[in-house]
């Protein structure tokens, strides 16, 4: 039996804590805030309750998985797991409006028809066959496998079957997002559509890799769920099945630094000066934490995956309605921006690599969810509604003006939206920051291959034997899915050693 220290309580930590915990390793997770879960928190005011990270859940069987494997009980008899139908309505620049139905193609293609025209929900299914390919070249070592030692086969390979394009004389293949937007879905609704996945991540649709085709996929083929109760639920469900498998939490506990003896990790030194021995580190913590907690750790060297600058946040706003949820209200809907390219100057300057012009984008693109719950309301005479929107990782900046441009642009989602409000709550990238010690409130990006390398993510083993990371900031990424399988790699790593090939 090993001793095991985890530094950190998110979501992709307490994956791994759990998993070594059965596997008979004696677990210890050390967390400097006050509770578990990451980003996964919770805000709650006169009997409103508020999901304040992430609010719905793609790819639930990640989770499945470490509850089959981790207990008798599987996740659906810990947290209550239902499907949101439609998927998503979507409300863009000129007007239109679709609802999009949850995991079928042929009524995504009949929704997009019904509302873009003809050929558009052609143009997206044939879209969408072309990103599985991406998908099934891509699945297997960005989410299941621990990273290749030669990973530079996925930064130089874009995996996407681009469809030929005569331009300028000769013949091109999209190399981004937008392009795939621009040269094969040819109307400016769908490219929203499409580059509305990229930005939720806080991804550059102008730069990013046409391998992000995954991220759209990923939701049509697994379909988009939601926890009663909020996402903070599976927060609780997964901590739970932690102390139940005998994993002792230390709340509290600022860890400042990883002890390391005859050339390996030997145990953690918190804040008041204690000294834990382990066997194993494992740490699920931001970049610039790391870095504090080792330095050794973060030495790069020839054939290391670079690291990847904090580029994005989010503001969430928190809006308590009198007045209850209409029957047949969406669950999600995305208010798409009026400028697009106004907001993408805005977050990422007007070139690939230029400086942010701009604070905020005077009409955001902003996504509203409306559960269906009675248990974020008192009662069923109100409403609980939360607004989300892509910023720059920047913390400490006003937000008075952008709160009340997702105000005016959730009317749209909402349209009695003002003369329902009794109170409104803002969470800020400085927020994020605290919950999380990410920079700026940074919120890390799925892995995803091409463009060199620029979006993978350093792998699970470091340069101190011993001493492995976890979560969004390490490999495959951000997102609770790849969170989850973050958790997997380690513990795998842990008790199989390197040879470790990841689930089959």
């Amino acid at each position: 039996m090993a001793r095991i220290a985890v530094i950190g309580a998110g979501m992709g930590a307490l994956a791994a804590a759990a998993r070594l915990a059965v596997a008979g390793h004696r677990v210890v997770v050390y967390e400097r805030t006050d509770t578990y879960g990451g980003a996964l928190r919770r805000f709650e005011r006169d009997g409103f309750s508020f999901d304040t990270g992430p609010g719905l859940l793609p790819l639930p069987a990640v989770y499945r998985d470490l509850f089959v494997k981790t207990g008798k009980e599987p996740l659906e008899a810990c947290v209550d797991l239902v499907q949101v139908d439609p998927s998503s309505r979507h409300v863009f620049a000129d007007g239109t409006r679709v609802c999009l139905p949850n995991a079928s193609r042929a009524g995504v293609v009949r929704a997009l028809d019904e509302a873009l025209g003809a050929g558009a929900g052609k143009r997206w299914g044939d879209f969408l066959v072309r990103a599985r390919e991406a998908w099934d070249r891509t699945r297997r070592p960005l989410l299941e496998e621990p990273l290749w030692p030669n990973w530079q086969v996925l930064a130089e390979r874009e995996p996407y079957p681009a469809v030929p394009h005569k331009r300028l004389l000769r013949t091109r293949r999209a190399g981004t997002l937008a392009e795939v937007g621009a040269w094969e879905l040819r109307d400016a609704r769908l490219t929203a559509l499409l580059e509305s996945h990229a930005l939720a991540y806080g991804l550059d649709p102008r730069t990013t890799p046409a391998s992000a085709a995954v991220l759209p996929y990923l939701e049509h083929a697994f379909g988009t769920w939601y926890v009663r109760g909020g996402l903070r639920e599976l927060a609780r469900a997964v901590y739970e099945r932690c102390v139940a498998r005998k994993v002792e939490f230390r709340f509290g506990a600022d860890v400042t630094g990883v002890l390391e003896k005859d050339g390996r990790a030997s145990g953690v030194e918190l804040a008041d000066g204690t000294v834990t021995e382990a066997d194993f580190v494992v740490a699920g913590v931001a970049p610039g934490t790391l870095d504090r907690l080792s330095a050794q750790a973060v030495v790069r060297g020839e054939g290391d995956v670079p690291p990847q600058p904090p580029v994005a946040s989010r503001v969430t706003v928190l809006l308590a309605l009198r007045g209850a949820r209409p029957e047949g209200t969406a669950h999600r809907t995305v208010v798409h921006a009026a400028d697009r390219e106004a907001e993408l100057d805005a977050l990422f300057g007007t070139t690939a690599h230029s400086p942010r012009t701009a604070t905020h984008s005077p009409r955001p693109t902003v996504t509203v969810l409306r559960p269906d719950d009675p248990r974020l309301v008192p009662d069923p005479d109100h409403e609980a509604v939360t607004l989300t929107t892509v910023v720059p990782a920047r913390p400490g900046e006003p937000c008075d003006a952008l709160t009340e441009n997702m105000i005016t642009v959730a009317e749209s989602a909402v349209p009695d939206l003002r003369d329902r409000l009794l109170w409104h709550e803002v969470r800020t990238p400085a927020d994020i920051a605290g919950a999380t010690g990410a920079e700026g409130g940074a919120v890390p990006v799925p892995a995803l291959a091409a463009d060199g390398g620029r979006l993978l993510h350093p792998s699970n083993g470091t340069r101190v034997p011993g001493l492995f990371t976890v979560g969004g900031w390490a490999h495959p990424g951000g997102g609770l899915p790849h969170a989850g399988m973050s958790g997997a790699l380690v513990a795998g790593l842990i008790v199989e050693g390197p040879e470790f090939r990841g689930s089959q």
